[in-house]
């Protein structure tokens, strides 16, 4: 399994700003190894966002997101103190969820 997602989540007014940064080796299928081999594809297809269970965004990627990315979006009408859940699925069936508190 993949490395924890770093998650900010800070309230401003009547918003949060969240940020994360997931791990995760995203290959695009194309590049080739040291013996000259298709390193087959690896990445984060569905990504999807929860605010206190409900979901607030979902997002499809596909193989040109680069290595370890880095994702920034804002939910309106959250506050300090909600929890704020990330999801990823990758093409090859591997899941990651982790959860931040609003400050």
């Amino acid at each position: 399994m993949a490395d924890p997602m770093r998650i900010r989540a800070q309230a401003a007014g009547d918003k949060v700003t969240v940020r994360v940064l997931m791990s995760h080796e995203m290959e695009t299928g194309q590049r080739k190894d040291a013996a000259g081999k298709v390193i087959p594809a690896w990445f984060i297809q569905e990504v999807t966002a929860q605010h206190n269970g409900k979901t607030v965004m979902t997002a499809q990627w596909g193989p040109s997101v680069a290595k370890n990315p880095f994702l920034q979006f804002s939910v309106k009408g959250a506050k300090a103190g909600d929890k704020i859940t990330m999801s990823w699925t990758d093409n090859k069936g591997d899941k990651r969820s982790d959860e931040a508190t609003v400050s």
